[in-house]
This record gives structure tokens, sequence and C-alpha cells, in this order.
């Protein structure tokens, strides 16, 4: 039912940490490893603004073909020209944003997490949470278990 784990003692299966590995490191490397969650939401939002703002330039389309039939050309005109496809910043659509970004700051913050990880606790990553769920776990609860129930015939 539980995979051999009903006391709640079993450490969360592969998070066990390892031996000589301080509380201090296991905190830090837990700090560390919010702020790159972080860093992941905020990655979520530029894709956000990334694909909301590619969007809007595609619904453009619509706007000045409904001008037109309206018998605004001119007005047309000036959506096309001045708005339609223009950089977001200077000389950058948002897809090149997204990729300044993750090149140069999201892609080195998480090699360095996963480098800090590895030197630093075996490469056994959210110790800090697993060590935390351990600790709330109810003994012996069927749905407070360390991992997943083992199936039949797996081991």
């Amino acid at each position: 039912m539980s995979g051999g784990d009903d006391e709640g003692t079993a450490p969360v299966p592969g998070h066990e940490r390892p031996s000589g590995v301080s509380d201090a490191t296991v905190e830090a490397l837990g700090a560390l490893s919010k702020a790159l969650e972080t860093t992941e939401r905020a990655r979520g939002h530029l894709y956000g603004f990334h694909q909301l703002t590619g969007t809007a330039d595609l619904e453009l389309d619509d706007a000045v073909r409904l001008l037109r039939r309206a018998g605004h050309h001119r007005e047309a005109d000036t959506v096309e020209r001045e708005i339609l496809g223009r950089n977001v910043i200077p000389g950058h659509w948002t897809f090149q944003i997204v990729e300044a970004y993750d090149a140069t700051y999201h892609r080195p913050f998480t090699e360095l997490e996963q480098r800090l990880v590895r030197d630093l606790a075996g490469g056994r990553d959210h110790l800090y949470e697993a060590e935390l769920k351990e600790r709330r776990r109810t003994p012996g609860h069927p749905d407070h278990t360390a991992g997943p129930p083992q199936s039949a015939g797996a081991g």
C-alpha cells in the first residue's frame, strides 16, 4: 500500500541527504532553488508577453482589413506602416528579448544552480523541500507516504 513506509521514517526516495552535508548547506541550496524557481515564473511571464504581443501584431491584420473595408485607406496604411511588425524595443522583437534573457540570465543561473547542487549535495536536488516534507508527514497515513506507491512486481 505505502511501499513499507507506514511509520513515516523513510526519507523521500532519491532525496536523502548525503553524509557530511550540513543544515546550513541544505538551507542555502534551498534558497538558491527558490530564487531559480522565481526566475522560471519570470520567464513564463516573459513568454506570455512574447505571445500576447505577437497575437496583437497578427490581430492588426484584421484592423487594417476592416479599416480598408470602411473606406479608411490612409488610416489603414498608417497602422501598417507605423505599428504592424514594429520592434517592441529598439532593434528587437519579443522573441529576441526571450532569447537574450535565456542566454544572458536564465541559462547561466540554471547551470550554476545545477553545478552547486552537484558539488555541494552530490547532485541531490530539492533536499530542503524533501526534508520539509519528511517533517510534515503523518506516520501511517496513506496519503503522506515518502514517495509514490510501488506497483506490484516492481523492484
